[in-house]
């Protein structure tokens, strides 16, 4: 006993010279377990995305768990989470919200999102960067949709001839350099004699244009246009209908998502091909999820609806806009490497779910 106090006497003594270092090694260990912890917690979310799990309320069939990619003007997903359409269809659906549709499709490259919709432009470089398969068009590249994209311009500026020389915005990732280079060479003016700014979203181009900054900008959506057509500074000078460019939105997923979780999505298509015809046959609903969920004015909604329905499927006008878009980006070094757009394209889930709604490509 008194051998083991001299001992317990000497450690004493040894841990009051060494004071620091003897203290600090519980911190390291804590700092270190605590890193553990977070790592797993961030795992654990991560293997929550797109996994289907059992749900107790629907008698234990599996549910499919996605992170959808959503803007604040889009109805659709929004009403299929409030009605109860998701759920209905064995979807479990979280949506996180961007500025662009564009900024949803870049955040598949961080798994932030497991499916997002967007224009040609965006999906067509998501492709050609990954393993990546557009599954689905949402059928609004239509006459009516594209006239409400509107140019606005300073009031000095009075024709597309006048926008020479000038400083002209786009969405950075959007397909908008693509329409500058149709509309103004239309109208005689290369791209080359105009200078693209990119930006980060609408509300930046909006200070911009009001500032001086930038001298024009196409936007789309009823609270857009009323809000840059109110700006003293700017008039409307033309609409997107009056060019040929037609806006395709699609789907688009990680290709492995897609193959593991075939008859998940086919769910999923069938969600939102419904919800699109509860928001036009109940509008007045819609304007008001809309302004609970977003606060986005009940006017602009009833404004924006009829003019983009959305029915799910795959047209030869779906196609021929994807080719046609894909050339553009390859031929200006926006896509680097050429890949085959068919190998792209997961058309089997489609042809699951709505058959006569889509081609067969060739």
């Amino acid at each position: 006993m008194r051998i083991m106090r001299e001992a317990e006497e000497k450690g004493k003594k040894a841990a009051g010279h060494v004071g620091l270092r003897q203290t600090s090694r519980p911190h390291r260990y804590t700092r270190t377990l605590l890193a553990l912890v977070l790592t797993a917690a961030m795992l654990a979310v991560l293997a929550g995305c797109g996994k289907a799990a059992a749900d107790p309320k629907q008698g234990g069939a599996a549910k499919l768990k996605l992170k959808i990619a959503d803007i604040s003007t889009n109805s659709i997903f929004r009403v299929a989470k409030s009605k109860g359409i998701f759920d209905k269809h064995g979807i479990d659906a979280e949506l996180v919200s961007f500025a662009t549709p564009a900024e949803g499709v870049n955040s598949l490259f961080i798994k932030q999102v497991d499916v997002a919709f967007g224009a040609d432009f965006p999906l067509l470089n998501a492709v050609s960067k990954g393993d990546y398969s557009i599954f689905a068009s949402s059928g609004t590249a239509t006459d009516l949709s594209a006239s409400e994209w509107k140019l606005f311009v300073r009031k000095d500026i009075k024709s597309a001839a006048d926008l020479k020389g000038k400083k002209l915005s786009f969405s950075r990732g959007t397909f908008v350099p693509y329409l500058w280079d149709v509309y103004l060479g239309q109208n005689g003016v290369k791209l080359s004699e105009v200078k693209l700014i990119g930006q980060g979203g609408f509300d930046e181009a909006y200070v911009a244009l009001k500032k001086g900054e930038i001298d024009g900008a196409w936007v789309y959506g009823a609270v857009l246009n009323e809000k840059f057509g109110a700006l003293a500074e700017a008039h409307e000078l033309t609409d997107m209908s009056k060019t040929p460019v037609r806006l395709g939105n699609g789907l688009i997923a990680p290709t492995e998502l897609l193959k593991a979780n075939k008859a998940g999505f086919v769910n999923f298509l069938k969600a939102i091909d419904e919800a699109s015809a509860y928001a036009q046959a109940h509008q007045e609903e819609t304007a008001d999820i809309m302004y609970k969920e977003v606060k986005q004015p009940k006017e602009a909604t009833l404004k924006d609806l009829p003019k983009n329905p959305w029915k799910i499927g795959f047209t030869d006008k779906a196609y021929n806009g994807y080719k046609e878009q894909k050339k553009y980006m390859v031929d200006n070094a926006i896509i680097e490497k050429d890949f085959d757009l068919k190998s792209k394209l997961y058309l089997d889930i489609l042809r699951e779910a709505f058959p006569d709604r889509v081609i067969e490509v060739k």
